[in-house]
């Protein structure tokens, strides 16, 4: 081993830019430029070969150009033009308006954020919704902080090796030549918080990101203060290690992210939790207000959980972190014994059952019971959510269980591609880029000639080719890979052919292999000779998922077949650049998971803002999206089960022979197919925007992060006194609780009713001393099964007609619409929440049937 020399001294070298460009730096350190085509546009400009070397990163960028190259740029004057223009924008852009007392001031907290293909700091979908979500929130000047983790070594690259197996390489991230900077105190010291764990102090690093008008920090262990190697490799790669690792990652990003905030003077009203990841801040929060305000662990709790949000991403059990209570015990029984709580009360936020000492600490668990706003990612989402965590609200029926829903989206200046852009400043209204969640506006797509959209896209998808064609030569050179398949890869796919794409996760719940179920068939497909067909896949595995390897291999073996080789191609290291280049370059995008099983899916939302049109399962966006995509949908809206393998690959054969292949090859050679520009058109104006982000952070902010604020500055006021009444009356309900009683129905309407008519609801309670106004009664009203049970139910709250001593006559009535069997059931329950999604877990419920 060659001798290590370590340096004497250290110190950061910047461009010596000339004065006609000396605001360039501050152009790349704002991630602005990466959905801003025009401020792009100028780094590019400055030399397009080391652009493109450089991995589109500015920074580094302007680091490698010669000073030569940046003196003939300041004096080309139409590359002056080009800045100052650059520079208007940026500073147009930059433009807040003043936040005030009414407006929410938001800490988002994430694991991963996918902001730039050079920035390895996300592994997938998690990761590119963080980012679009922050961009987003900057577009809408939402004031928003986020926080995350800096990974030395980031997620993977992937490679294949001869044989098709996936390999993983991991990149080390140099900080200083990338767009992030380290935060800097009053002193322009640099910004340093701890956190303890089992093994001592922990000191963590603060940097930044300008994205927009928005923050991003994110934290690092790798510094010189921590003299442990097991410390310096917290945030050494996401997702990576094992068990200890990951809840230090989890510490340091919750608790290490809240203390960072406090010390840079941020002081949010609402804290979303995006997935569980960093739910110990609900804890740290709790520590906060009792050590700073008095308050007991329950105040503290009431107090901060009206203002946390939780977003969960996960389907299965099986994605949700979970932790021995023996290992959350290590972590944090010094820190409950300083914070000065039972260490039983921690583990009782973070499990179902408390009465099971075998039961594991979940995150997902902690983050449900101490936020008062819960959502999942899509309406079906939703449902799959309520039943996955119906047993913390047991007494509930599962459609009541409050979770809500706010379906992801894209973030559009950053997935929709220039030349489409281009088009829309000739065709749609001038302020378009202001309005993209302007129906009215998209509706203008449809008179753009369907000539002009064909041969925008037809451009793209000849880009698209000759990008997969360059990376796949590039990816075989580096394996050493014979001349003979670095020939056939420089001729793989042909621009004029109908292209299928597929990228994403390599899960196996996404079944990557589905349009591989029958090889004969599909080879008639792809082999038609009037109308053939050929097909891109990306995607990574984790490198733990051997099955999701396995797919990857097959797909690869399959892709060397003589019949199909150059019509099937895998793209190695799926990733930011090669998401862009495939969702605006094919013709149709695939996604068939199992239905339930995709949270969301945006991929298929970026490729509509294309004008890719989609041929999906119902699951996720697309179940929301399907009738008004101009797509085609792969089965019924039926829960998944093995059967539908067969099932669904042989409908997805039956509609691209019988339906979508004939379509888009409609047109002759010399004419476009016009019918297939219609369903394209349709797309775009549809998709674009009702599944862009600013349509999502405009949801969060009216359903989730106003009412929060509301909540928190209401409670807030005179030193939580709110709180503090609270928790007497929750201990009076509590003692109340077991002696209310049902009493009286009054008459019955009896066995048959006319539909129109008027049905009378009179229950008498016995309160057991509490107030009519303490509490609240409810008829649950609907239809009665073939199981004899309520089903699609909904609810009507009983009002106080009539008082004798501690008995209450509470009254209503209702209209009988549908006919068949319907009937009711009565419940009762504390009235100390205005809003039923905010309800507790555990919360006290009674049903007449007790």
């Amino acid at each position: 081993m060659s001798y290590q020399i370590q340096p004497l001294r250290e110190f950061l070298v910047r461009p010596a830019l000339p004065a006609a460009l000396s605001r360039l730096s501050e152009l790349a350190y704002n991630l602005l430029w990466s959905w801003d085509h025009g401020i792009r546009t100028l780094f590019r400009r400055l030399d397009p070969i080391l652009w493109k070397e450089s991995n589109h990163n500015p920074i580094q960028l302007l680091g490698r150009i010669s000073q030569e190259k940046l003196d003939r740029a300041a004096a080309d004057p139409r590359f002056i033009s080009l800045y100052r223009r650059a520079c208007e924008r940026y500073d147009s852009y930059r433009h807040s308006l003043a936040a005030n007392e009414n407006t929410p001031q938001i800490a988002y907290f994430s694991m991963e954020y996918g902001l730039l293909d050079c920035m390895q700091i996300y592994s997938g979908g998690l990761g590119i919704l963080s980012g679009d979500h922050l961009k987003a929130a900057s577009d809408h000047d939402f004031a928003l902080t986020g926080v995350g983790l800096l990974y030395q070594r980031g997620y993977f690259q992937q490679y294949l090796n001869p044989d098709g197996w996936q390999q993983e390489r991991t990149p080390l991230n140099d900080f200083y030549t990338l767009p992030v900077r380290p935060c800097l105190g009053d002193f322009e010291e640099e910004v340093i918080v701890n956190v303890t764990l089992p093994t001592g102090e922990v000191f963590v690093k603060v940097w930044h990101i300008d994205v927009g008008r928005v923050k991003l920090y994110l934290l690092d262990t790798n510094i010189p203060q921590n003299k442990s190697a097991e410390h310096r490799e917290i945030t050494d790669q996401l997702y990576g290690g094992d068990i200890h690792k990951r809840i230090r990652q989890e510490i340091v990003l919750g608790i290490g992210g809240l203390r960072a905030l406090k010390r840079l003077g941020i002081k949010p009203t609402v804290h979303h939790m995006n997935e569980g990841h960093s739910a110990f801040l609900a804890i740290e929060r709790i520590r906060l207000m009792m050590q700073e305000n008095g308050l007991t662990f329950e105040q503290a709790l009431e107090a901060t959980r009206l203002s946390n949000v939780f977003t969960t991403h996960t389907c299965v059990p099986a994605g949700i972190d979970l932790f021995d209570s023996s290992l959350v015990y290590d972590y944090f029984a010094r820190y409950c014994e300083q914070a000065q709580f039972p260490f039983e009360k921690l583990l009782g936020l973070g499990r179902n059952n408390l009465q099971d000492p075998s039961e594991r600490f979940s995150m997902a668990v902690l983050a449900l019971k101490t936020s008062a706003f819960r959502n999942a990612v899509s309406a079906i989402h939703r449902k799959v959510s309520q039943e996955m965590f119906q047993d913390l609200w047991p007494r509930l029926p599962v459609d009541e269980v409050p979770i809500t829903s706010v379906t992801n989206g894209v973030h559009s200046p950053t997935w929709i591609n220039g030349d489409l852009a281009s088009l829309y400043d000739q065709y749609l209204q001038p302020d378009w880029r202001d309005r993209l969640e302007d129906t009215s506006l998209w509706e203008l797509v449809h008179e753009i000639p369907a000539q002009e959209l064909w041969e925008m896209h037809r451009k793209r998808k000849r880009r698209m080719v000759a990008f997969v064609r360059e990376r796949s030569v590039a990816s075989a050179t580096q394996r050493k890979a014979s001349n003979a398949e670095v020939k056939r890869l420089h001729d793989v796919l042909d621009p004029d052919v109908f292209t299928i794409g597929f990228a994403r996760r390599f899960a196996t719940y996404k079944r990557a292999t589905l349009i591989f179920r029958d090889v004969p068939r599909l080879k008639k497909i792809i082999n038609n000779a009037k109308m053939p067909v050929q097909i891109v896949i990306a995607g990574k595995a984790h490198p733990k998922d051997t099955p999701g390897k396995t797919l990857i291999r097959e797909i690869v073996a399959l892709s060397r077949d003589p019949e199909i080789s150059k019509r099937l191609i895998f793209v190695e290291d799926y990733g930011i650049q090669v998401a862009r280049e495939l969702v605006q370059g094919v013709d149709l995008w695939l996604n068939n998971p199992r239905r339930g099983e995709e949270a969301c899916g945006t991929s298929g939302m970026k490729a509509s803002m294309n004008g890719v049109l989609n041929l999906s399962v119902l699951d996720g966006w697309f179940d929301e999206a399907f009738e008004m995509s101009g797509g085609w949908a792969i089965g019924d809206r039926v829960t998944y089960s093995e059967d539908q393998d067969d099932i669904h690959s042989s409908a997805m054969y039956s509609i691209l022979e019988n339906d979508i292949v004939p379509l888009y090859y409609q047109g002759s050679e010399d004419e476009i197919p016009l019918e297939w520009v219609k369903r394209m058109q349709t797309c775009i104006a549809n998709i674009t925007p009702r599944f862009s982000c600013g349509r999502m952070v405009a949801e969060y902010m009216s359903e989730l992060y106003q009412p929060a604020h509301k909540f928190w500055t209401n409670i807030s006021k005179d030193n939580f006194e709110a709180a503090r009444q609270k928790t007497v009356w929750d201990a009076r309900m509590n003692s109340a609780w077991n002696m209310i009683r049902f009493l009286d129905f009054g008459d019955t309407p009896g066995e048959q009713v006319m539909s129109g008519s008027a049905v009378p609801l009179r229950a008498t309670l016995d309160l057991a001393g509490l107030s009519p106004t303490e509490v609240r009664v409810e008829a649950v009203i609907g239809q009665i099964g073939v199981n004899g049970q309520l089903q699609q139910t909904y609810t009507l709250p009983l009002a106080p007609v009539e008082e004798k001593g501690s008995a209450v006559t509470f009254a209503s009535e209702f209209t009988v619409q549908q006919t068949g069997r319907v009937g009711y059931s009565v419940r009762i329950s504390p009235n100390h929440f205005d809003n039923p999604l905010t309800r507790p877990c555990n919360a006290l419920l009674k049903w007449v049937s007790d």
